[in-house]
C-alpha cells in the first residue's frame, strides 16, 4: 500500500522547513496512535474481527474511501485532519486480523516488529536530514519496485501459495518501503512547502505502516 501526492511549493527558509516538519510528525504521531486505538477497538469486537477476516477485499475498499478524500481535501482545515483520523482508525480496524493471529500465535512478535520498525525509522529519517545526496529518483524507481512487489503478492495469493515466496515478498517489501521512506522525508527537505504536511504525513505514515508489516511477516515466516 502506497500513495504519491503532488506537491508544490518549494520549501525556501529554516523557518518553513521547520514547521513543515513540525506539523508533518506531529500528524504521523498522533496518526500512529489513532491506528493503534483503531486495531484496540477492532481487537476488542469480536463481530467486528470476524467481518474484516471474512471480508478483507470489502474492508480495503471501505479503508481507503477516506484517504481518496483526504487527496481531494487536503489543504481544506479541519476536514483534512479529521479524514486523516478517520482513514487511520479505518486502518487500525483493517490490520486487526492479522495483529490478532500473530498475537495468538507469537506472543511478542507484534513488539519486535514495532521495535524494528521504529529503530529503522530513526535511522532512515536521519539519514535523509543529514545527507547531502539528491534522492529524487529514488521515487520513481521505489514505485515500480512496489507495484512489482504488488503483483507477486497476487500470484502468490491465488496461483503459487508458497510461505516461502511470502517472506522473500515481504523482505523486498521492506527494501521497498525503506527506500520510499527516505525518499518522501527527502522531500519534506527539499519539495513540500509549509502548508503541505497533511500530504507528507500520510506518505510517511503508510511508508512506516507497510514497512512495520513487512517486518511482521519476514519474523513471523522465519519463525514458522
Amino acid at each position: 500500500m502506497g500513495v504519491s501526492f503532488p506537491a508544490g511549493t518549494i520549501v525556501r527558509t529554516g523557518a518553513e522547513r521547520a514547521t513543515l516538519v513540525r506539523r508533518t510528525y506531529s500528524l504521523v504521531f498522533v496518526s500512529v496512535l489513532v491506528t493503534i486505538a483503531g486495531a484496540m477497538f477492532a481487537l476488542s469486537q469480536p463481530g467486528l474481527l470476524n467481518a474484516v477476516a471474512a471480508h478483507p477485499w470489502l474492508s480495503m475498499i471501505g479503508v481507503f474511501v477516506p484517504l481518496f478524500l483526504v487527496m481531494g481535501t487536503r489543504n481544506v482545515f479541519p476536514l483534512n485532519i479529521g479524514l486523516v483520523f478517520l482513514f487511520t482508525f479505518a486502518m487500525g480496524v483493517l490490520i486487526s486480523p492479522t495483529l490478532y493471529v500473530f498475537g495468538q500465535r507469537q506472543p511478542g512478535l507484534i513488539t519486535q516488529a514495532a521495535t524494528l520498525t521504529i529503530g529503522a525509522f530513526f535511522v532512515l529519517t536521519a539519514y535523509s536530514f543529514v545527507s547531502r545526496r539528491d534522492f529524487s529518483a529514488w521515487g520513481s524507481f521505489f514505485s515500480v519496485g512496489l507495484w512489482v512487489v504488488i503483483g507477486g503478492m497476487f500470484l502468490n495469493i491465488f496461483v503459487f501459495k508458497n510461505a516461502a515466496i511470502d517472506v522473500a515478498l515481504a523482505s523486498i517489501t521492506i527494501l521497498v518501503f525503506c527506500g520510499l521512506l527516505v525518499f518522501d522525508t527527502w522531500r519534506i527537505r527539499n519539495v513540500y512547502g509549509p502548508d503541505e504536511y497533511v500530504s507528507a504525513a500520510v506518505s510517511i505514515y503508510l511508508d512506516l505502516l507497510n514497512l512495520f508489516l513487512a517486518i511482521l511477516r519476514v519474523l513471523g515466516g522465519r519463525r514458522n
